[in-house]
């Protein structure tokens, strides 16, 4: 049985504690120092920022998210005890767990980690996908021999790092394949080390539940539920080709991961495929004027983060949430290709108009199908609209004080609402 230490890093053949340094934590598998697939998640990631940041919190529930009327980003384990979970209304959290300490996310601070770690694995294999700011997946093949030691090694050293270094703690799934790595690094949490190696994982994988695959939502779910697929041993009865007529192209993918295939490579250019924004309100609002105000201020941040990673989108999508959570989705396929603020807020406040009257506790704005920003040109020459040009110049001489003399430089009225 190969085993290390994850303490010390010491490989040995067996044993429950390290010969070494003679502590229990110890990962052992027969397959260990073969497989080269991983998948880093951090544990809790911005509460624990927040508790490195503030060790007073160290011993207490932490939520992070926004206001009495917004969800929860992420819970720190404590909180999770008490039945706490990411996306959970912040009523219902702070009614689980009343004596939570409530933050509002730090998203300066949690990226600037994010990319310290991302720094570590790079130091590892170039070969590094981020899924977010708090996982990533990483192909560590080939890397033994410049490295001196198995992955398995480097990936224990990697979350010693982490935690030295940068006060978080993350866990890890090593495996074949990247689905398979995904499941691993879920199974032991927090500060995990999980293997599910290749001869296991048909007898792995047969009595769990299908909502282990990532990608299956609610709403497929049910679906799935619905023809009597509940564990993957369900789908092992099912073809491929009735799948497909059933669950359409992720029929396909249902059969091949039901057999733990996954000919995905771990890609360290995966193209982005969206850019939104979003806010939910302390109260309920129906009030025009603010929600117009906050979808110009959602429109200049999706713009903005789309002109610092060079794209414009085809699709522009407007959300909208009611009081009793039920989701509003409409979308518009523009005529070119944008990445004006300007465009973006128009075509989301044409189909805010089309939405009945109401009120609101969330509204979002967002680009897809995305283009490179070459590929797009400002808005101009429209007979019905005549002035867009004018705009669009103003808006990029705007975009210019801004990046000179910072975001507050200029501001639009319709923001002040």
């Amino acid at each position: 049985m190969q085993s290390l230490c994850r303490d010390c890093l010491t490989q040995f053949e067996r044993g429950a504690r390290c010969p070494s340094c003679g502590r229990p934590r110890v990962v052992a598998h027969p397959e260990l120092f073969d497989l080269a697939i991983a998948h880093m998640d951090c544990d809790a990631f911005y509460a624990s920022v927040e508790k490195r940041d503030r060790p007073e919190l160290r011993d207490k529930p932490v939520i992070i998210g926004g206001g009495k009327r917004g969800v929860v980003a992420t819970a720190c384990y404590v909180a999770r005890i008490r039945g706490v979970r990411s996306a959970m209304p912040m009523f219902k959290a702070l009614k689980l767990c009343p004596d939570a300490v409530v933050i509002k996310p730090r998203m300066e601070v949690y990226a600037e980690v994010s990319r310290a770690i991302r720094a570590l694995m790079l130091e590892l294999t170039p070969a590094v996908e981020p899924l977010s700011l708090d996982e990533a997946f990483m192909d560590l093949r080939g890397t033994a021999r410049l490295h001196g030691v198995p992955p398995a090694v480097m990936l224990a050293r990697l979350v010693k790092r982490m935690k030295a270094e940068l006060g978080v703690t993350g866990s890890i799934g090593l495996s074949h394949n990247k689905f398979l790595a995904k499941i691993a690094s879920d199974l032991d949490k927090p500060h995990g080390f999980s293997v599910i190696g290749k001869a296991e994982t048909a007898a792995f994988l047969r009595e769990k539940p299908v909502r282990m695959i990532w990608g299956v939502g609610g709403a497929l779910q049910g679906e799935l539920e619905a023809a009597g697929i509940r564990l993957f041993s369900d789908l092992l009865r099912w073809e491929k080709r009735d799948l497909v007529q059933r669950f359409g192209s992720m029929g396909e993918r249902l059969y091949y991961l039901a057999r733990g295939e996954d000919a995905r490579r771990v890609s360290a250019d995966e193209p982005v495929k969206s850019i939104s924004k979003e806010t939910t309100f302390d109260e309920d609002t129906s009030d025009a004027d603010l929600l117009d105000g906050h979808l110009w201020r959602l429109a200049v941040q999706v713009a903005d983060r789309a002109k610092a990673k060079g794209l414009a989108g085809r699709v522009v999508t407007l959300k909208l949430k009611s009081p009793e959570f039920k989701l509003v989705s409409k979308r518009v396929t523009l005529r070119e290709p944008a990445q004006l603020a300007d465009v973006i807020y128009r075509r989301g406040r044409e189909l805010f108009d089309t939405v009945p009257v109401g009120a609101w506790r969330l509204i979002g704005v967002g680009i897809s199908e995305l283009v490179p920003e070459d590929t797009a040109r400002d808005a101009g020459g429209d007979l019905l609209d005549p002035d867009a040009e004018k705009r669009a110049r103003v808006e990029r001489a705007s975009d210019a004080i801004r990046e000179r003399f910072g975001a507050g430089a200029i501001v639009k009225g319709r923001s002040l609402r």
